[in-house]
């Protein structure tokens, strides 16, 4: 386990790489490609408190950073480029969680990423993805993709459509490992596996369910008729869960959730999961010392 310091100091260089790549290095060669201009528009930079209990963060999805850029509506979970909150640093392993939409035709242009696990979930639209390991995909709905960036990797994503906008998540979580060999994979899943239930689509195992990350973390997706319930195991002690709600309203051991609203729970050994309407739902467990 890492000590305190060396903690802090991945911490603090996985955030200033997000700065850096959220909106400093690769953004003159970004803006050049959209013909937009490098002034943030429309920027929360006032920082959102966190609802705490004793083991819970609730971050509702009206305080999150938010940017329009006008080619790129994006919010931020957790602090990314511009959106610094000392108060929205990480969660666990989970070290970034942004709900973008991009323009038609529009993107990321080519850019860096180093030892961290980055999982895309689109949730509409057709997002292209070219790298420096040679590979040249689209991922759509019922899509997961993951980068293991290890010791480095370059790589790009544009809206392949003109016309319609793609939403899709960026996630990224804390490696177990640093400086492994880089490494890309995607899967296509089937919705179906999802109706009333919780399909894990992340997990550290490769010949399980879903797309394998270097990290013990687990991820679902459910789409919970209204009236649903049941209660989810975690996989390993000392994980914590954090939900994301992408539609509907959800109660998680009691708390009332919206949609886009974040929920984290630790010290716990399962969690209550409620639909209180048609939902969808993404569940997302990660180690809690890194």
């Amino acid at each position: 386990m890492p000590t305190d310091m060396n903690r802090k100091n991945f911490i603090k260089g996985s955030l200033l790489s997000a700065s850096i790549l959220g909106i400093g290095g690769w953004a003159a060669k970004l803006f050049a490609n959209t013909g937009e201009h490098t002034k943030n528009i429309g920027y929360n930079h006032i920082p959102n408190k966190e609802i705490k209990t004793m083991n819970t963060v609730l971050h509702k999805a009206s305080t999150r950073g938010h940017a329009n850029h006008g080619w790129l509506d994006t919010h931020h979970t957790f602090s990314f480029a511009n959106y610094m909150n000392p108060d929205r640093m990480h969660f666990g392993a989970l070290r970034v969680l942004n709900d973008d939409i991009v323009d038609g035709g529009m993107g990321f242009g080519t850019h860096p990423h180093a030892n961290m696990e980055i999982i895309s979930i689109p949730l509409s639209g057709d997002l292209e993805h070219k790298d420096s390991m040679n590979n040249v995909a689209v991922i759509r709905q019922n899509d997961i993709q993951v980068m293991s960036a290890g010791t480095g990797i370059y790589h790009s994503e544009y809206n392949k459509n003109k016309d319609s906008k793609v939403n899709f998540l960026q996630i990224w979580v804390f490696p177990k490992q640093k400086d492994i060999e880089p490494r890309y994979d995607q899967i296509t899943l089937d919705a179906a596996d999802r109706d009333n239930k919780l399909q894990q689509i992340v997990s550290p195992n490769k010949d399980a369910e879903g797309v394998w990350i270097n990290q013990d973390a687990w991820f679902y997706l459910g789409n919970l008729k209204k009236g649903f319930s049941t209660n989810h195991k975690l996989n390993l002690k000392g994980n914590g869960i954090y939900a994301f709600v992408l539609k509907g309203d959800v109660s998680i051991n009691g708390q009332t959730l919206n949609q886009r609203d974040g929920f984290g729970v630790w010290d716990v050994n399962g969690i209550d999961i409620v639909a209180g309407s048609d939902a969808e739902l993404l569940l997302m467990e990660v180690p809690m010392a890194i």
